[in-house]
């Protein structure tokens, strides 16, 4: 077979080739030229980011015929017997499928003898966390003092499942995940050598989907080039990865945004009917709503999307929706993945996990601006009452001084807001004279109603209004009893033109209110009970107590002989 795989014709052959671990391709170049490599060294990080091509880079440099040098020539013998596997002095061990005692003691027993072809031996052990603990034991001491002949590189993706002893004896490098610019240069650079077009576009999503593994780029790129017919355009990346679409999963969030079932449903049906896998689409939900949360807190950070192009449709979605909204749906997504990991049917659970989202409210103009709005009208009530108190404080001080009162009491002031409390205990009294129990019986029915229409209408009013309970009503008046004297006054002023029109939709006749606070309500009533005069008869007795019925309703008077 005379093809090879890109990855393979494209494997890096200097230290500079290997891309995105500058940090450890200069610190291995320097010491190469100053002769200074350790015994042993450990290679971590994940899959396709260079370890075992650095490893055999590494084994050319030190035994290449113009030695020392920071990067092989790879023209001389050595070199290219090391590169086509033919020099035997060089050896790459699989440790997935020779990971027990007897292979190891193996290399053992051989590192003893000096190379035959070139001047070090070197031992690249792939996968080396598949060592068995005996494995592990028996390389302990060869590792920790080698022949000066023998050159020892290990590498690994799970460096934590590796006994500290092996660490400890062996130089660290970490390498890490390549960034999706950084393979994007690459893949160009070998597209422009090869004479192959392709979109920008289509690049970056190879990019993305290799999560940072340049040989998985390759790999990709390679079905891409097989798939493709002149250029690779995005929707073959899409069709060969099976991912979605940005303006796929637009609609999908515009279906959330408009709270249309249906039409979600239907393009999840679609998509999956045509293969995607839905463990992949919600992923790429999760990511897609992260990208746009970090556009609404960074909009410059476009290197730190993951799913997304910040187009203009990507740009007008993220103003529409609040942070609020992305955090919950997020949250929401997350909570179904893991679900859907242990489901035999996953489809389901990303169907059930779209529903969970439509109680939400998604755009700003029907979560975050309402917030906002809530928020500014909380601001300009406490300012109003911040000047309010600050007008108090500068009023003098009303005093009212009666000759024959102690001095004592001359000291007592008469605050303006007494005048406004009798006027209003003047006005419930009148209307209690008006007023009936079918008429509260009615209100206190309907109240749940009013305060919901409230809470649409006015969220502050709302929060003012909750404070209060309706004690009183006639047929065109409610008496409002409120705890707090600034919840209050807060209805009587601010939110009477909003309470007033609820009152008179909900009950449909012309309504109005009138507040006091809820001591002076218990005097109130026991004024107008009082008011009635003490009874000389049966029947005074009696319509006083028909009054009282009438005022607060059979179920709470208590008859009381005195003369029993």
């Amino acid at each position: 077979m005379s093809y090879q795989a890109l990855y393979r014709v494209w494997r890096p052959q200097l230290l500079q080739d290997v891309v995105g671990q500058e940090h450890i391709t200069k610190t291995l170049q320097n010491a190469l030229l100053q002769e200074k490599l350790s015994h042993a060294y450990l290679f971590t990080g994940p899959r396709g980011t260079g370890k075992t091509s650095a490893a055999k880079i590494i084994a050319k440099a030190i035994n290449c015929e113009q030695a020392p040098v920071a990067e092989p020539c790879n023209e001389c013998a050595a070199c290219k017997g090391i590169t086509s596997g033919a020099i035997v002095d060089v050896m790459e061990i699989d440790a997935a499928s020779n990971n027990g005692v007897d292979e190891i003691r193996d290399i053992r027993d051989k590192v003893k003898f000096a190379p035959n072809e070139v001047r070090y031996k070197v031992y690249i052990i792939d996968e080396v966390h598949m060592l068995s603990t005996g494995a592990f034991n028996a390389l302990l001491k060869t590792l920790e003092e080698p022949p000066s002949h023998v050159l020892f590189i290990l590498a690994t993706t799970e460096p934590h499942k590796i006994p500290l002893t092996i660490i400890s004896r062996c130089q660290r490098f970490d390498f890490k995940r390549i960034s999706s610019h950084s393979i994007v240069a690459r893949i160009e650079h070998i597209l422009s050598a090869d004479g192959i077009e392709a979109e920008p576009e289509a690049l970056l999503h190879i990019a993305r989907a290799a999560e940072g593994g340049m040989r998985d780029a390759l790999s990709l790129l390679d079905q891409a080039i097989s798939f493709a017919e002149e250029k690779v355009v995005l929707e073959d990346v899409l069709a060969i990865t099976g991912a979605i679409s940005q303006q796929a999963l637009i609609t999908i969030v515009e279906c959330l945004i408009e709270q249309n079932t249906i039409e979600a449903l239907q393009e999840v049906d679609r998509m999956v009917s045509e293969g995607k896998d839905p463990m992949r689409l919600i992923e790429d939900l999760i990511y897609f709503h992260r990208d746009l949360l970090l556009y609404k807190h960074a909009p410059d950070a476009e290197d730190l999307l993951e799913r997304a192009k910040p187009d203009e449709s990507f740009q007008a979605l993220a103003k529409q929706l609040s942070p609020q909204w992305l955090h919950q749906t997020i949250e929401s997504l997350t909570g179904s993945q893991q679900e859907m990991k242990l489901s035999a049917h996953p489809k389901i659970f990303l169907e059930l996990a779209l529903m969970k989202l439509f109680p939400y409210e998604p755009s700003n103009h029907a979560g975050g601006l309402e917030s906002t709005k809530e928020i500014q009208q909380l601001k300009e009530q406490l300012n109003l009452l911040q000047q309010q108190v600050h007008d108090m404080k500068k009023q003098p001080v009303q005093v009212q001084v009666n000759e024959q009162q102690s001095p004592s009491q001359q000291r007592k002031v008469k605050r303006p807001q007494a005048v406004k409390s009798k006027a209003s205990t003047a006005k419930v009294m009148e209307l209690l004279k008006a007023a009936d129990k079918q008429s509260l019986q009615l209100v206190m029915s309907r109240w749940g109603d009013v305060m919901e229409k409230m809470k649409t209408t006015n969220v502050p009013g709302h929060a003012w209004l909750s404070d209060c309970k309706p004690v009183a009503a006639s047929s065109s008046t409610v008496v409002l009893a409120f705890q707090n004297e600034m919840h209050r006054d807060m209805m009587d002023t601010k939110f009477r033109e909003i309470l007033e029109p609820i009152l008179q939709a909900i009950f449909q006749t012309q309504q109005t209110f009138v507040t006091l606070l809820s001591e002076q309500w218990e005097q109130v009533k026991a004024e107008f009970v009082s008011d009635k005069g003490k009874p000389d008869d049966e029947a005074d007795h009696d319509e006083l107590v028909e009054e009282a019925v009438k005022l607060v309703g059979e179920e709470l008077i208590e008859m009381v002989d005195r003369d029993s």
